[in-house]
């Protein structure tokens, strides 16, 4: 498959991969491009960013999460020749799991899917006799010779005129161009995410004004040429036709309805998990936990993804209606999925950082609290200890990531550290439940959304049998 593409990488986290990104998006649309994103690893808020802001089709692309063939079949099902598709990396070039493998690197990504790199490399505070080793010793560490450029932020025009044709000459890599530090254009970050996009004022305009002074200060035509030059894309078709998913299938009446919160508290959902949804035969109808009085009219399903509930927690707490909805719903058997922000929602009172507490949907007797620590944090593998979701001895695989905690986790399934083997007991899994802190992806293991619309439709049968 010939397909334009290109990967924004850096040293490290904190480098301005991410506004470099956006605003590249951005420029590319405005040149009439049809310009899709890709973020590497299990990000939630960039391909947001890139979705609702820049108007931009985004998803994720991570080797630990889908393996090398099944990541080249996701995005050559996703993408389309005459697209322009630009990944965004993630922390350090080559950091992978735990810090020390490759696997679940943006480098790693990047050699897969055979896509060129442009390295972003703040500079600020250096000299061209340390930035020059800093970029050789990247450069000596491709082995596979992605890395086609190089752009500089944080640095002044005028020095970069004498930085540029020193680097150039002893390196022999193309400077692509710089971005000047500028602190007003910068975007806020909560965690080690970006603040949702509703929260700021302007960001549209923000974005425009980036792409504007990146269109002055870097070569976007040399880019582009370098994505032109990107390789065929290799893909097995066997595992393509696996796990391609389209945006254009056919919702048919007869289908289970699965109900996804989706607002301001809860927004953390991977494109390839809904989309894979509709794939295995479930309708998705969105609803607001916040605003709407009642599930979505006939569900047969619902799915409770990630999000910031503790930040609109009385407005949760009091949109008592639907908080009794859900719960009456799931005593009557109604099969549900809850994520980290959904699992929090689900208990019976979530306690924030100010030390106020909110009542919630009650579905789970424990408290949840703030902790004003990273509780667990990384990638997983989850093996389900009886067999509900998935199949005896069989793993999806996710990752955690949460300052909050809860007085009963469960002890309905293993997480298992795929670097270090730690495990530890998280999730109520049940007949009809799987509810936990982890944010799961469904094409690591379709079994599971499968199960979760198989019982779907189990639940709207017996509604019409009465």
């Amino acid at each position: 498959m010939q397909l334009r593409r290109v990967m924004i990488a850096a040293p490290k986290s904190g480098s301005g991969k991410t506004m470099i990104t956006c605003a590249l998006l951005k420029a590319l649309k405005n040149r009439g491009e049809k310009v899709l994103s890709y973020k590497c690893g299990p990000d939630y808020i960039d391909p947001m960013f890139h979705e609702k802001v820049l108007g931009v089709p985004a998803g994720n692309l991570d080797t630990f999460f889908t393996g090398e063939e099944e990541t080249k079949g996701i995005l050559a099902g996703s993408a389309k020749e005459e697209n322009i598709a630009v990944m965004e990396g993630v922390m350090g070039i080559f950091d992978g799991l735990g810090g020390s493998r490759e696997e679940g690197s943006s480098y790693h990504l990047a050699k897969v899917t055979k896509t060129p790199i442009v390295l972003v490399a703040d500079v600020k505070g250096m000299g061209v006799r340390s930035i020059i080793p800093l970029l050789a010793g990247f450069l000596l560490y491709d082995g596979e010779r992605l890395i086609k450029g190089v752009l500089l932020n944080r640095i002044s025009e005028g020095y970069y005129k004498t930085v540029k044709p020193l680097i150039e000459e002893e390196l022999q890599i193309p400077v692509l161009g710089f971005f000047p530090e500028a602190k007003d254009l910068c975007i806020e970050s909560r965690h080690l995410g970006l603040v949702m996009p509703h929260e700021l004022n302007g960001i549209k305009d923000k974005l425009q004004e980036m792409a504007g002074k990146l269109e002055n200060t870097v070569s976007v035509s040399a880019i582009m040429k370098i994505a032109e030059s990107a390789e065929d894309l290799d893909i097995d078709k066997e595992h393509t036709e696996e796990i391609y998913i389209s945006e254009e299938m056919d919702i048919q009446k007869d289908k289970p309805v699965i109900a996804v919160a989706k607002d301001e508290a809860f927004c953390f959902y991977y494109r390839e998990n809904l989309l894979l949804l509709e794939k295995s035969g479930a309708e998705i109808k969105y609803f607001s936990p916040i605003w709407d009085q009642d599930l979505p009219s006939g569900c047969h399903g619902i799915l409770l993804g990630g999000g910031y509930p503790e930040l609109y927690a009385e407005k949760l707490s009091l949109n008592y209606s639907m908080r009794k909805a859900i719960r009456q719903s799931v005593e009557k058997g109604i099969p549900i999925v809850a994520e980290c922000g959904g699992f929090m929602y689900l208990h019976s009172s979530l306690t924030g950082k100010d030390g106020t507490s909110h009542a919630m949907a009650g579905v789970i007797p424990g408290k949840c609290f703030y902790t004003d620590k990273l509780v667990r944090f990384g990638y997983i593998e989850i093996r389900e200890e009886g067999s509900f979701f998935l199949s005896k001895g069989k793993r999806i695989k996710g990752h955690e990531f949460h300052y909050f905690d809860s007085t009963d986790n469960g002890n309905g399934a293993m997480a298992v550290k795929p670097v270090t083997g730690r495990s530890y007991p998280c999730v109520m899994a049940g007949e009809n439940c799987w509810m936990g802190f982890p944010h799961l992806y469904y094409p690591s293991n379709p079994e599971f959304v499968r199960s979760f619309v198989e019982k779907a439709s189990w639940y709207k049968s017996t509604m019409e049998a009465g």
